[in-house]
């Protein structure tokens, strides 16, 4: 059966790495963009040219510069597609966001244990990884599908990594927060089959993938010659890769899909250390 209704992607952290690619991709294959980020000034020229790319290739580019674990953002962000859709609605269109895609990268990256209690890991530095990095997936589920955004055949996917089960010594507030988000999205993927919705959940476990977040990672080389040395493809994994990834999977056919970890990385996990 042909879908003719007008698909959007909402992704959340659109202005770089995995997002980036994902929104330039879905928009050269018939996607409207709706992107969250959250950028200063030096950035925002960049964001100006993807927006700029995204309207070259025949598609909409509706951007929010905002912390997108604010819950007042968040609502102020919803009625603004709100508002688009009813647009489309009201010239015979049927908007609704087929993707959703979670690709937040802001953690603290301090270990447990310091002499230096600045040095480490703090109460609020934990619950704001956690907030950020898992929980808003959360609740950005909950008032999509209360909104009625969300409709039979919407996929939704959060990006986790191998740092979810592995040990980096920098790594451990931000590897609790990926563990919690693959948590969410299996209970996300089971209450979203059982309430007969038609919606889809699955995380996405990507390579090391050279982005802006890895870059902060204190032990980045070393993660970066080991991810090398293992893959069985002699490469790392590319934004490309996972873009790719997610439009092949948000086609027909993959309904059955959910509550997954999916790896893309060319065998880099299962190959060991």
């Amino acid at each position: 059966m042909t879908d003719d209704r007008e698909r959007w992607a909402l992704i959340l952290g659109a202005s770089s790495g995995m997002g980036e690619a994902t929104a330039l991709t879905l928009a050269a294959n018939g996607y409207r963009i709706a992107g969250v980020h959250l950028d200063f000034r030096a950035a925002l020229g960049h964001v100006e040219e993807i927006k700029a790319k995204i309207a070259d290739l025949g598609s909409e580019a509706l951007y929010f510069n905002m912390n997108a674990a604010d819950d007042e953002k968040r609502a102020g962000a919803l009625a603004a597609i709100r508002e688009r859709f009813d647009r489309s609605a009201a010239e015979g269109r049927t908007p609704y966001i087929r993707v959703v895609m979670h690709s937040l990268a802001f953690g603290s990256l301090v270990p447990f244990l310091s002499e230096d209690p600045k040095a480490g890991v703090d109460r609020k530095k934990m619950e704001m990884t956690q907030d950020v990095m898992a929980n808003s997936l959360v609740y950005w589920v909950q008032d999509l599908w209360r909104g009625g955004f969300l409709a039979p055949g919407s996929k939704i996917y959060a990006m986790t990594s191998e740092g979810s089960t592995r040990v980096v010594p920098s790594y451990g507030v931000v590897s609790s927060a990926k563990a919690a988000l693959e948590s969410h999205t299996r209970q996300l993927a089971m209450e979203l089959a059982r309430l007969g919705t038609g919606v889809t959940a699955n995380t996405i476990r990507a390579g090391v993938t050279v982005t802006p977040a890895l870059m902060k990672i204190p032990e980045r080389d070393a993660i970066i010659e080991a991810a090398t040395r293992r893959n069985p493809t002699g490469r790392m994994t590319t934004p490309q890769d996972v873009a790719n990834t997610i439009l092949a999977l948000s086609g027909e056919g993959t309904e059955f899909i959910s509550g997954e970890v999916i790896g893309v990385d060319g065998g880099e996990y299962i190959t060991g250390s």
